[in-house]
């Protein structure tokens, strides 16, 4: 008993429990915005890794509309609905069903 009243009297515990208690709770970097400031790095790696990944897609699909003519007709037809002379272009589009219509 006595020594923890010795303990708690001295004044550089005093200093590092105050300390310690301000870094902890009280400081701009407390634990909180510690643990913030980890989920959102982690989110924003994983943002990285998912536009690194639409990069190489991009690379890849533009490298083979560079050099294959008929892939590049195709993408021209498919996406900005081009045609050629004298043909006719029909869209289709699918009707929603009821169950989609709701969810909306």
């Amino acid at each position: 008993m006595k020594r923890t009243v010795g303990l708690i009297s001295n004044k550089y515990f005093l200093v590092t429990a105050f300390f310690v208690a301000w870094m902890l709770f009280f400081d701009r970097n407390d634990l909180m915005s510690q643990y913030e400031y980890r989920s959102q790095l982690n989110k924003l790696q994983e943002e990285k890794e998912f536009y690194t990944k639409e990069i190489q897609q991009v690379r890849k699909d533009l490298d083979e509309l560079t050099t294959n003519r008929e892939r590049l007709e195709k993408f021209a037809r498919e996406k900005y609905l081009m045609k050629k002379e004298n043909e006719d272009v029909y869209v289709i589009v699918k009707e929603k069903s009821k169950e989609e219509k709701s969810l909306f």
